[in-house]
């Protein structure tokens, strides 16, 4: 079946049971969204010039929101793949919870509110940013480039990196040098924190038919590239602290952490490759989720402490 055969037609089946209103939540992905909703706000607190407190909770809000419609629409285009890995086929869709053309058109409308919603609350610049980062997950990262080549998460990845620019932008109607560092920051840790993933759930892409990069080039160069996107990563981390935004505290925190991320990274390097629980690929991948978590968390406690 073509992609536009796909997008216009097709279920994997009806919803077997009413949904509940827990499904649809999951349909938002809330985890992803904790995420991006942190980065954004950290994007807004961190800016030269600051919103109204309530303009600044609805951006925080549109950003949200628009992270819940992407990952609606991404879990509608992949209900096929999600059935295939152990890791998603209870999600709502391929468990049949939920009914296919409910998720499409829900992450369609909050596609629109969100959008609406931020050029309303703050200006049209952060409203422009949040719309091509739907658009840039739902038609360049799910529909064009998952299945399709190993690079998917590499330039898919941008689709994450946009909310703390946007959380900027809303602040300031501009994206600035300190935004498009925080969106490189996001961009450049997006490969080796799920490439980290991967090597230790490769049987389950493999089965999907996903070609993730240890599918297709081996677990080798899977972690050659990690390596090197962890040591690419480390001056970008500090890019705010070198363009003047915050001080010497997050740059203390970004050298420190980035150091212990390229020290999982080594250890990943030097496991063998026929290693099948890949234990040290599981802690570099719940590292990663700290390293951003502790780094975006040290910009707005920098300009606290420092001022």
């Amino acid at each position: 079946m073509s992609d536009t055969a796909h997008i216009l037609t097709g279920r994997i089946g009806s919803a077997a049971a009413p949904a509940r209103v827990r499904d649809y939540v999951d349909l938002l992905k809330p985890r992803v969204m904790s995420l991006v909703v942190f980065t954004g706000l950290v994007g807004v607190l961190i800016a030269p010039v600051q919103p109204h407190p309530f303009a600044a909770a609805l951006a925080v809000l549109a950003i949200a929101l628009g992270s819940g419609a992407a990952g609606a629409i991404n879990m509608w285009y992949e209900r096929d793949l999600d059935a295939l890995m152990a890791r998603t086929r209870h999600r709502p869709l391929p468990a049949g919870r939920v009914a296919p053309d409910d998720a499409l058109g829900l992450g369609v409308l909050l596609s629109i509110f969100s959008v609406l919603l931020m050029a309303v609350a703050t200006n049209f610049v952060a409203a422009a940013l949040l719309a091509a980062a739907i658009l840039f997950y739902v038609f360049v990262y799910t529909i064009w480039l998952k299945r399709r080549t190993p690079q998917n998460i590499v330039i898919g990845g941008a689709a994450g990196a946009f909310p703390p620019m946007i959380g900027w932008a809303a602040a300031t109607g501009d994206v600035s040098a300190v935004g498009i560092a925080l969106f490189l920051l996001v961009f450049l840790w997006t490969p080796p924190h799920f490439w980290a993933l991967a090597l230790y759930r490769s049987d389950d892409y493999r089965r999907a038919g996903v070609p993730m990069l240890p599918v297709v080039a081996g677990p080798r160069e899977t972690k050659r590239q990690m390596l090197i996107y962890t040591l690419v990563l480390a001056p970008v981390a500090l890019a705010p602290t070198l363009l003047g935004s915050v001080g010497w505290v997050y740059g203390g925190v970004a050298l420190a952490m980035s150091a212990a991320f390229i020290g999982h990274a080594l250890v990943v390097w030097r496991t063998a490759d026929d290693e099948t629980a890949h234990p040290a690929a599981r802690r570099m991948f719940r590292f990663s989720l700290l390293y951003l978590a502790v780094l975006f968390a040290a910009l707005p406690l920098d300009r606290i402490l420092v001022g």
